[in-house]
Formats: C-alpha cells, sequence, structure tokens
C-alpha cells in the first residue's frame, strides 16, 4: 500500500493508473501517426495535441473508473475486464469527443480518437493480463509475522490471506503469547528457542505485526520487537494494518488519548473551504444534468398514488444538530402507520413500484442537494441516521458520535464500501468505514468516493 493525501491506495492500481494514463496518452500519438503513414488526410499535430491527448486519457480513466477498473477485488480474469473496459472506452471516447469540441482552439479530430481508443483498449487489456499474471508470481510476496495467536491475530491474517490481487502476503507464522486462547493453526505458531529477529532475518521478513491486545507483562517480546525495528525491519500495530489493509477504524481500537495524540481527525479552515467548495460545484453540476430526471422522478410519483413527491425526514448532522433531508418519495405514504422507525429491509413491501426503481439507481437521493447548498450537508461524508436509531447505537456502540463532528452526506465511504445496513452489525461495520473517513478525509479521498459512487450506481450496488 502507498500513502496519498492520508488514504492508503494499493501499489497495483497506483502502478495501473500510472501505466494507463500513459498508454493512453500515447495512442492518440499513435492514431495520427498511423493514418498520416496510410495517406488519410488528418489535421496536423500542433500545440494543443498533447493537451487534447491528456484530456483524452484523464476521460478515459474517469470512465474506466466508474466501470470498476480500479476497484480490484479478487482476481479479475480478462474476460471479466474485456466486458467492463469495452463500454468504459466508449464511453471514455464519447466524453473526450465532447470535451475538446467544447474547449475553444483544442486538437480534435473524430478518427484519431476513435482509432486511438481501440488501440488503447486493446494494449490495456494486453497489459493487464500481463501483469495480473505477474502479480500472482510468489516472489513479489512481502513476508508477515504475527505477534499474538489469539482473536486478533486471526483478524489479521486473514486480511493478509485475502486472495485478492492488491493485497499479496506470505505469512511466515505467529509469535505465541501464552496470554490469550490460541485461535490459529497450531503448525503456524513458530518456534520459542528463536530469537525473533533471528526467525525474522532467516525468512526475509519484512515486517511484523503486534496482533494482540495485551501488551504489558513479562510475556510480551518489547525488547525483540525494537531489535528488529532497529535492524530495519517494519514493526506495525495492529489497528494501522487493519486501517492500511480493510480502509476501516477498529471502534475497540479508538480511545480518547489515540484521538488527540495520534495523526488525523483534523478540522481546519483550508480543509473546510475547500470541501464547501467541491460541495458546492459538484452539487450544482448534478443539479444542472439530473434535473430532467428529476422532473420525470417527480411526475412518475405523483401519478403512481397522488401522494407526495417529497418526503421530508428528520435526521442527525453535524455537532448532533437535527435537520430535514429531502427525498423522493419511495414509500407508501403509511410506511410507518405505527409511529416506530423501521430499518428498511431487502425487497420491503412497503416501496411502490416506482420506488423501487428509483433505489435501485439512487434517484431518490437527489433532491438531497438542496441540503447541501442549505449547507446541512455536504456532498461525500457519513450518512445521516434518524434521531430514534442514533439514541439506540449511541447506547449500544462506543464512539458512535464521532461520526457527527463533520458534516454527514449524500454519499460516503461506508457506502461504497459496505452493502445497506439494517442491524447494530451492519451499523458497526459501517461505522468503522466511517471513522476511516473521519480521520482522514481529504479532496483527493472525496473524489475516489464520488467515482465510485458512479460505480456503485451503474451496478445498482447494495440498493435495497
Amino acid at each position: 500500500m502507498v500513502k496519498i493525501f492520508n488514504h492508503y491506495v494499493s501499489k497495483l492500481v497506483s502502478a495501473l493508473l500510472l501505466i494507463e494514463i500513459f498508454t493512453l496518452i500515447f495512442s492518440l500519438y499513435g492514431a495520427h501517426d498511423i493514418l498520416v503513414a496510410y495517406g488519410y488526410p488528418v489535421r496536423p499535430m500542433d500545440k494543443t495535441f498533447f493537451a487534447s491527448a491528456s484530456g483524452f486519457a484523464l476521460t478515459t480513466v474517469f470512465s474506466m473508473a466508474a466501470f470498476g477498473l480500479y476497484h480490484l477485488e479478487g482476481k479479475p480474469t480478462a474476460t471479466m475486464t474485456a466486458l467492463r473496459l469495452a463500454p468504459s472506452a466508449a464511453l471514455g471516447f464519447g466524453m473526450a469527443a465532447v470535451l475538446l469540441q467544447l474547449l475553444p482552439d483544442m486538437y480534435f479530430d473524430l478518427r484519431v480518437l476513435a482509432i486511438a481508443a481501440i488501440g488503447a483498449a486493446v494494449t490495456i487489456l494486453t497489459l493487464r493480463t500481463v501483469i495480473f499474471r505477474t502479480f500472482e508470481l510468489s516472489v513479489l510476496e512481502s513476508r508477515l509475522i504475527f505477534v499474538g495467536e489469539g482473536a486478533l491475530a486471526k483478524e489479521c491474517s486473514n486480511l493478509a490471506e485475502d486472495k485478492g490481487l492488491s493485497k499479496k502476503y506470505n505469512i511466515v507464522g505467529f509469535v505465541p503469547l501464552r496470554m490469550e486462547e490460541c485461535l490459529v493453526s497450531s503448525s503456524a505458531i513458530l518456534p520459542a528457542d528463536e530469537s525473533l529477529f533471528s526467525i525474522a532475518k532467516k525468512h526475509s521478513v519484512r515486517e511484523i505485526v503486534v496482533s494482540t491486545q495485551n501488551q504489558r507483562g513479562g510475556g510480551f517480546p518489547l525488547h525483540d520487537l525494537l531489535e528488529c525495528k532497529l535492524n530495519g525491519i517494519k514493526v506495525t500495530g495492529a489497528a494501522a494494518f487493519i486501517e492500511r489493509e480493510a480502509r476501516q477504524i477498529r471502534i475497540d481500537s479508538l480511545y480518547p488519548s489515540w484521538l488527540i495524540y495520534g495523526d488525523g481527525f483534523k478540522q481546519d479552515t483550508l480543509r473546510n473551504v475547500c470541501k464547501r467548495t467541491f460541495d458546492l460545484t459538484v452539487s450544482l453540476l448534478i443539479f444542472g444534468l439530473s434535473l430532467p430526471v428529476m422532473l420525470l422522478t417527480a411526475l412518475c410519483i405523483s401519478l403512481e398514488d397522488q401522494g407526495p413527491i417529497i418526503y421530508r425526514q428528520e435526521r442527525v448532522g453535524k455537532n448532533g444538530r437535527n435537520f430535514f433531508v429531502l427525498k423522493f418519495r419511495s414509500m407508501r405514504s403509511d410506511a410507518e402507520q405505527s409511529g416506530t422507525p423501521q430499518w428498511a429491509a431487502t425487497n420491503d413491501a412497503r416501496t411502490t413500484r416506482v420506488g423501487r426503481i428509483i433505489r435501485k439507481l439512487r434517484i431518490d437521493e437527489l433532491p438531497q442537494i438542496i441540503n447541501v447548498l442549505k449547507g446541512e450537508m455536504s456532498f461525500v461524508g457519513p450518512r445521516p441516521e434518524r434521531p430514534y436509531f442514533v439514541q439506540q447505537l449511541n447506547e449500544k456502540i462506543p464512539y458512535y458520535n464521532v461520526r457527527h463532528t463533520i458534516k454527514p452526506g449524500i454519499t460516503g465511504f461506508a457506502q461504497v464500501r459496505y452493502q445497506y445496513g439494517s442491524s447494530v452489525k451492519d451499523a458497526i461495520q459501517k461505522l468503522q468505514y466511517d471513522l476511516y473517513y473521519v480521520k482522514n478525509h481529504s479532496l483527493f479521498l472525496d473524489l475516489l468516493i464520488l467515482v465510485e459512487t458512479l460505480q456503485v450506481v451503474l451496478f445498482a450496488k447494495g440498493s435495497r
């Protein structure tokens, strides 16, 4: 993993992004030279050619990201890659064509652009096939040792054993502390007759993860860990390892002293100004683009059952202040006639026919742009919850209120990483993603979440 503006990005994704941007830029040069070589009349290159090629590359990369080509879960096959690459290349070509025509004095030749899009798609598919197979080689694996053998060690090792291409680790073994129940395989326990540094050096270990809650007492190998650290072996705490690999902040590792003295959880004027500018720009742009869809949605809701079009629901915002969130009504008018708030369920019987469609496509969320423009919400942030549920969750989940230190959002890190929540267990998982966002939020992370939101909408992930 590499850390970019406080957000962890896999080395593979970073490498792919750089390689494919260069591939897309040079594909435009190659397409121009091919047409010239075969005698086709094309516009000569000028001083705007590189800027146009860069615009083509960025729009195509944005399109690829929206189709999930940089969200590498599991082991993507060549067929799976091709099925997403084809429409993303077509969309990137279309956006680049519109963009280059709208911008004054930019280089634009439709034939050059079309050949570049086809050539780049074929090249990227070939490169990805080679790169993915290369990353499967064991020589690229990073060797790990875990200190501990209990529940936390098992959880960390499960993350390290993830079969996805973005995580590649070889677990050498576990150092037993005899202070907790052993929940890992006995065959993976390391011998006690060798020092930790000797074992790490013998197995070319690059990192040691301290994965035990109990770090006090004579059984904890403090001096061994210091020896490893001073000899260039990385020593990482379990909380930091989980934050890096799962992009979550564990609630059982969140202590007041960590909040006060640790990195992150920063709220400064510059960040707030940048975020507000981002909110206004994105909200106005999406409002303008989606206005016809919103008008059609309003008409369909009105025709279906003559009920109200907009649904106002009280939610908890920044610093615990309540506000009314605006949504297109997707349920019957009497959905909560009992007066008691209910979690939304899969295939909820209260949902109308129009409601099922707009919830699947997330169209029901669009009126919340008004909440953003009013300053009650951000475009990206933790999803606002109802006061009834917030009160319950505050009592059951430690530090749940930390998510209320920033404005709630229309979309958020938990929304693109976790399915729709309908229980306390789901709320805990989503909170751990929200805490990661609160700790590490930046304009860069907001942009990534916005792109991942497009992927969620395109593939209707997590809707109910």
